[in-house]
């Protein structure tokens, strides 16, 4: 299989879709434009719900881009499993009233399996579908997707309220017996069960009907316009493509990891991962707010930026790191980053002036703190 690299894995998807067609979209902004139920852009579609819902028209109904996220509500699960993050970049094609079921199957099949693009082998790649969409059953056996891969899943219907809804086809990676150490092999996509063998690598949404409350499924209208929306998660993707444990050790997270190994001399190694993976992911997340224009505050957007900051810098304490460092870290990010994100080299003075003044004001809250704990030990004592 081939060893692509996390900037290999997006150009590809943007080629490969160029090709059929589609718009490059750029990366919006993670503070969500004219829309106040989202606190955060937190998926590819997320800028485009103008075009999905009707206030605007694209110029071209094919799109395709590598949308910047963040999500945070999982927070507590960053650095302990192998894919929780709150900063990651979303890859998705989206069809407005254009190309349905027939064409984005083959396109995906060709997209994963073709030499030219990312030339999966058909044999590790399985696929969810909503057992009554038997269309896409068929498309993928057209493919040439063998029977025994295809797996009917209840779960694949995307429905959120009343709205554009529809059954939808998840594809996942095999990484084998490594990775399910009972061997209990394909039972585990047919019960949904939590796993690291079968990783879900790309979800195509087939938004075809309408919910409307008190109407069973087989009840829902179809929309006028049918439209396609689908997600792919570039760490996901870089984690199959270099055979990595978990999505840390990929180049999007390792040279940061790295650079704090060798800031502390300490190894990235059993009980330390954990605070090697908090700070790696908290320091891309802050870098890329304060390049969108975030800034820390108490309240919002600019507190989850805070927040995030300081777990990073806490985490750093459990390495014993002495002093501002994070700002140093953010330089990586940014050598890292800046071929998809130029915006960022822009920017590199002044995310990293705030990053070092919010760890100097951090320090001085916990040494202020410190005080008052020593002051009533001693009162105590006394």
């Amino acid at each position: 299989m081939k060893k692509l690299t996390g900037n290999e894995i997006r150009q590809l998807w943007l080629d490969f879709f160029t090709s059929k067609g589609h718009t490059v979209i750029p990366s919006a902004p993670l503070v969500p434009h004219d829309d106040p139920t989202l606190l955060w852009i937190n998926a590819g579609v997320a800028p485009l719900k103008k075009y999905f819902d009707g206030r605007e028209k694209p110029t071209n109904p094919r799109m395709c881009n590598a949308q910047k996220s963040i999500r945070t509500n999982d927070i507590d699960n960053v650095g302990r499993t192998s894919r929780h993050h709150t900063f990651f970049e979303m890859l998705g094609n989206f069809s407005i009233g254009d190309y349905f079921r027939n064409e984005v199957i083959p396109w995906a099949s060709e997209l994963l399996f073709d030499e030219k693009w990312y030339g999966f082998p058909k044999e590790k790649i399985y696929i969810t579908y909503y057992p009554e969409d038997v269309e896409t059953f068929n498309k993928w056996i057209e493919c040439g997707v063998e029977e025994s891969h295809l797996i009917p899943l209840e779960g694949n219907f995307w429905e959120i309220g009343e709205g554009p809804c529809g059954p939808d086809t998840e594809i996942f990676f095999d990484r084998g017996e490594k990775y399910d150490p009972e061997n209990i092999g394909i039972k585990l996509l047919k019960e949904d069960l939590d796993n690291e063998r079968y990783i879900e690598i790309w979800n195509i949404v087939f938004s075809q009907f309408n919910s409307v409350t008190n109407l069973s499924r087989d009840e829902y209208p179809e929309l006028p316009s049918k439209n396609i929306d689908t997600g792919s998660g570039l760490e996901r993707l870089a984690c199959i493509f270099q055979e990595t444990e978990t999505n840390y050790e990929t180049d999007l997270f390792l040279p940061l990891i790295n650079f704090v190994e060798n800031y502390t001399g300490i190894k990235y190694e059993g009980a330390n991962k954990m605070a090697f993976r908090v700070i790696a992911d908290h320091i891309r997340s802050v870098t890329f707010m304060l390049c969108d224009g975030i800034k820390p505050s108490n309240e919002g957007r600019g507190y989850v930026l805070k927040r995030l900051l300081r777990r990073a810098a806490r985490h750093g304490k459990l390495l014993n790191i002495k002093g501002e460092f994070l700002y140093t870290v953010a330089d990586t990010v940014i050598d890292e980053s800046k071929s998809g994100y130029p915006e960022l080299e822009e920017k590199r003075d002044y995310i990293k002036k705030i990053i070092r003044i919010e760890e100097e004001r951090f320090a001085k809250t916990i040494d202020n703190g410190l005080s008052i704990l020593d002051k009533y030990i001693a009162d105590t004592k006394a």
